[in-house]
């Protein structure tokens, strides 16, 4: 296995989730704390507590028919400053997967995540981990594909902070490129890009940095439901929005947040959020998704939000 690769597969015996694999190495490190019946906690974690320019990581996630997987991190996804030149835990240029894509900056000093799920059917895969937060002048590129078979469900959580507020470091990072891609039997269903970088010079329009373009809001969310599993919580969270009214405010909202179905069938929606905090927008994802404590158990779900 290169540097930065790792492959979880989890299976279903009997009536238990059990993992045929569970492997990691440098800089990502896998921990699998408890078993609750069907369902098994993985924690996606990173030796020195985040990635500097240069780290690579290719994850291969599995779950298999019947088996319920949340994986979760340990506090925010730190991404530190690029940094010039190769570090040990980078694999060759020639295996990324978003050199095709002109505004992907997979270069030597960026920090990129590269992710696979296969749910099967039946199977569900809650991807609840904490946000990301860039560093100053740190570039970051994650791709993330879910092939969904019928009958397999999804809950996928993509978020970022502005970054150290608390050291003035406000939307301070060089580049963030966030691609979801959802497909169920081959299809694709979905997909979802947010791409944010400092304004390049030389452009026609007027200059305006990060922070300008995103304040006042610090952290901002993606959250995808797909699935029968999460039929009960997707109506929920429709009905909800559909009582929503749209008026002017002379004060912006603490928190906005927007709902698309994917498709008319309903298997699944979109929902994007707004927040001026991050709490904030952890404890509307916390009461949003309270449906799933019935789904995976509350303690296992206040281990994801609290």
């Amino acid at each position: 296995m290169r540097p930065g690769g790792g492959c979880i597969s989890l299976a279903l015996h009997g009536t238990r989730a059990v993992f045929s694999e569970l492997s990691s190495t440098y800089p990502l490190k896998l921990l699998s704390p408890s078993v609750h019946d069907k369902t098994a906690i993985v924690y996606l974690l990173t030796y020195g507590g985040g990635l500097v320019g240069g780290d690579e990581v290719d994850l291969e996630v599995n779950v298999l028919p019947g088996a319920q997987l949340v994986l979760l991190s340990q506090g925010t996804t730190k991404v530190f400053k690029s940094r010039p030149g190769r570090r040990l835990a980078s694999v060759k240029p020639q295996a990324l997967h978003l050199t095709s894509d002109p505004n992907s900056q997979d270069t030597a000093s960026s920090t990129r995540q590269d992710i696979t799920f296969h749910i099967a059917r039946n199977a569900t895969l809650f991807l609840l981990p904490e946000p990301v937060t860039c560093f100053r002048d740190a570039s970051y590129n994650q791709y993330q594909r879910f092939y969904i078979e019928e009958g397999g469900s999804a809950v996928i959580l993509d978020w970022i902070t502005s970054g150290r507020m608390s050291m003035g470091e406000e939307w301070a990072f060089t580049h963030y490129h966030s691609v979801n891609e959802v497909f169920h039997d081959d299809k694709r269903v979905a997909k979802d890009v947010m791409l944010l970088e400092r304004e390049k010079p030389g452009t026609l329009l007027p200059e305006r940095s990060l922070r300008q373009r995103l304040l006042p809001y610090s952290c901002y969310a993606m959250l995808i439901l797909y699935g029968p599993r999460l039929q009960t919580i997707m109506t929920d969270v429709t009905s909800l929005y559909d009582q929503i009214a749209v008026f002017k405010t002379r004060i912006p909202d603490p928190v906005l947040w927007s709902l698309s179905p994917m498709d008319r069938t309903r298997q699944g929606v979109v929902i994007r959020v707004a927040g001026m905090e991050t709490e904030a927008v952890k404890s509307w994802l916390n009461q949003t998704l309270s449906g799933l404590e019935e789904i995976i158990g509350k303690d296992v779900f206040r281990r994801a939000f609290t």
